[in-house]
C-alpha cells in the first residue's frame, strides 16, 4: 500500500467507526422506548387485527378456520338477513366526532385571540389553565358533566325553562350531552395549534385589511383565517380522529341511543363477547381513520400548510 493511500484508510476507518459509535448510541436511547411500543402497542394491534379473519367459537373468542363473516356482520348481513345498525352507527361517530370538531373551533378563536390580548408575561400561565384539566382522568372529567346535565343542574333548568327537555330528566344522556363532552376533552387539543398559529401572526396584514376598511367577521376572514389555517388542520385532526373513536364519552353521556364506534367495539370484548366481530369493527375504523389522515394530508398540501401542520 502507498503511502498516500494510508491517510485515506484512515480516514475512512475513523468515519466508519463514528458511524458505529453513533447508532450504537441511537440505540441506547431509542431502544428502549422502541422495545417498548414493539411490545405493548404494535404485537397486540397485529394479534388484534388478525383476529379479525378468524371465526367465533360459543364463546365469542377466536377459532379456526379463516372467514370473512366478521367484515360481513359489520356491514350489517347476519343470518336474520340485512341490518342497518352499524352503518348509522358509523355515521353516528362521524357526525358527532365533527360536530365536535366544529365546535371545539368555535371556542377556540376567541379564547386564542383573548389570550393573545394579555401581557405577554401571563399568556404561557393563561395556556397552562387551558392544558391544566386535561391532565386529569377523562373518566373523571366526564363524570363531572353528569352532575352538569343532569335533573339538577342549572343548564338542566333552563332546558326545562325552554321546553327542551321534560320536568324531571336531565340533559343526559343525549347527543347533545356526548357533544359537549367531547368538545370539552379535546378542546385543547385544538387550541395549542392554533394558538402556535396565532403567535406568528403578521399584524401589518391585519392593517392593511383595516386601511381598505374592512372591520368585524370581514377583517378576521380575510386577514387572520387564512393564517391560522395551518393550525385549525392540525387541530382538527388532533380532535376529529381521538373523538370518532372515543369510548368514555359516548358511553357516560350517550346512552343507548347515542352509541358510537368505540362503544361498539369495547361491547363486542366485555358484554357481548365476539371477538372476531369487534376485531373486525377494528380493522374498518383504522381504515376510516387511514383515509381521513390521507384527505387531511392532501388536503394541507393544497392549501399549503404542510410545512406546519403535519401529522
Amino acid at each position: 500500500m502507498s503511502v498516500t493511500a494510508q491517510p485515506l484508510v484512515a480516514g475512512k476507518t475513523a468515519v466508519q467507526s463514528e458511524a458505529r459509535a453513533k447508532a450504537f448510541r441511537l440505540w441506547i436511547t431509542a431502544g428502549p422506548g422502541l422495545f417498548w411500543v414493539v411490545l405493548f402497542l404494535l404485537i397486540p394491534s397485529v394479534i388484534l387485527l388478525a383476529i379479525g379473519f378468524f371465526t367465533s367459537n360459543d364463546y365469542g373468542g377466536p377459532t379456526m378456520p379463516l372467514t370473512l363473516a366478521p367484515f360481513q356482520q359489520v356491514a350489517g348481513y347476519s343470518l336474520l338477513g340485512w341490518d342497518d345498525g352499524n352503518i348509522i352507527i358509523f355515521l353516528r361517530s362521524l357526525a358527532q366526532a365533527g360536530i365536535a370538531t366544529v365546535v371545539t373551533a368555535l371556542l377556540s378563536y376567541p379564547i386564542i385571540f383573548f389570550i393573545m390580548t394579555r401581557p405577554a408575561s401571563i399568556r404561557p400561565l393563561l395556556l397552562l389553565f387551558i392544558i391544566l384539566p386535561s391532565w386529569t382522568n377523562q373518566v373523571v372529567r366526564t363524570y363531572a358533566w353528569l352532575e352538569l346535565l343532569g335533573p339538577n343542574a342549572p343548564l338542566t333548568w333552563v332546558a326545562h325553562a325552554l321546553g327542551i327537555v321534560p320536568p324531571d330528566l336531565g340533559i343526559e344522556p343525549g347527543q347533545f350531552a356526548v357533544t359537549t363532552g367531547l368538545a370539552y376533552n379535546y378542546l385543547p387539543y385544538m387550541i395549542v395549534p392554533l394558538y402556535a398559529s396565532a403567535e406568528r401572526l403578521d399584524w401589518t396584514l391585519v392593517e392593511a385589511g383595516r386601511d381598505l376598511y374592512a372591520k368585524g367577521f370581514s377583517l378576521f376572514w380575510h386577514t387572520v383565517f387564512p393564517q391560522t389555517v395551518p393550525g385549525l388542520l392540525s387541530g382538527v385532526i388532533f380532535v376529529a380522529i381521538p373523538a370518532f373513536g372515543d369510548y368514555v364519552v359516548p358511553q357516560l353521556l350517550g346512552g343507548d341511543r347515542s352509541l358510537m364506534i368505540g362503544s361498539l367495539i369495547a361491547n363486542q370484548f366485555t358484554e357481548t363477547p365476539d371477538w372476531p366481530y369487534g376485531a373486525a369493527l377494528t380493522i374498518i375504523m383504522l381504515v376510516f381513520t387511514g383515509a381521513g389522515l390521507v384527505a387531511f394530508r392532501v388536503l394541507t398540501r393544497k392549501l399549503g400548510g404542510a410545512g406546519e401542520a403535519t401529522i
